[in-house]
């Protein structure tokens, strides 16, 4: 599904890059929380950023745009964790511990930062900023490549799960994925993103309600456990499919309102 990490390195991109106002990516990750805060990891890195640390109040978002063009930053990037699958996280410090349990963040190689997103109450969401450390070189996918990949998966899940059969009809499963997909925020996107990345993540965003559906056994009755299983490895790799569809789709709004911005 969207998610606050996806909007927060898209539109910080966009305004880093002069392509809109910090208002509007305050507006925008509204979308997500009508209250949104910051705080960072340590005292040490809030001491360097002019944030307040772990045990402070912590501040407003726009003190964070404020640390984050002083810190250097330019070009963000969403990673997707899960157990099993950490690219982009490089280890098991504090930041990958945190990403992990929420399963987003922001990173930003040049500053060496991270930004995890945590709801703390209802409407309020906090941005927690740790240092990054080492980090692997993020990995590049071709969003052609990405699409085609997820394609692919969908037909391979399908053909799986007819051939173990654990594929059945389920009575109002169609109103049950609009109701999954129109449940989560809808956030706006900056002027002049590729309409094929909009096009990709709302197909990702369809596919992956698609999978909360195939695997909710509440209605359906019980089924074996190794029919559970075996639907489990079949859906895993569309599951990774779709995550990684939504990164390159982020990963390529960010390359072209960087390339727009660097053109006289």
């Amino acid at each position: 599904m969207p998610c606050p990490s996806a909007t927060m390195v898209v539109w910080t991109s966009a305004w880093l890059h002069g392509a809109a106002a910090s208002d509007d990516v305050l507006d925008a990750l509204q979308n997500w929380a009508e209250s949104q805060e910051v705080c960072a990891a340590d005292a040490e890195l809030a001491a360097r950023l002019d944030l307040p640390g772990p045990q402070e109040t912590p501040a407003g978002p726009a003190l964070l745009l404020a640390s984050l063009r002083k810190a250097g930053a330019a070009d963000g990037a969403l990673v997707l964790p899960v157990p099993g699958d950490a690219r982009g996280l490089g280890g098991t410090n504090p930041f990958a511990k945190a990403a992990m349990r929420v399963g987003e963040a922001v990173v930003l190689p040049e500053t060496g930062l991270g930004l995890v997103p945590q709801p703390i109450a209802e409407g309020i969401l906090r941005w927690t900023v740790f240092g990054l450390g080492d980090l692997p070189p993020l990995e590049h996918l071709p969003i052609g490549e990405a699409e085609h990949g997820m394609a692919s998966a969908m037909r391979e899940a399908a053909s799986a799960l007819i051939d173990l059969g654990v594929a059945k009809h389920r009575p109002g499963v169609r109103e049950e994925i609009a109701e999954t997909v129109s449940s989560r925020p809808t956030p706006p996107w900056p002027e002049g993103v590729p309409q094929r990345t909009l096009r990709i993540l709302q197909r990702a965003t369809e596919v992956e309600a698609i999978l909360w559906v195939a695997t909710d056994d509440s209605p359906g009755g019980a089924m074996s456990a190794s029919a559970i299983r075996g639907r489990t490895e079949a859906l895993r790799p569309l599951f990774d499919a779709v995550r990684a569809a939504r990164r390159a789709s982020v990963a390529e709004m960010v390359r072209v309102l960087a390339d727009r911005a660097s053109k006289p």
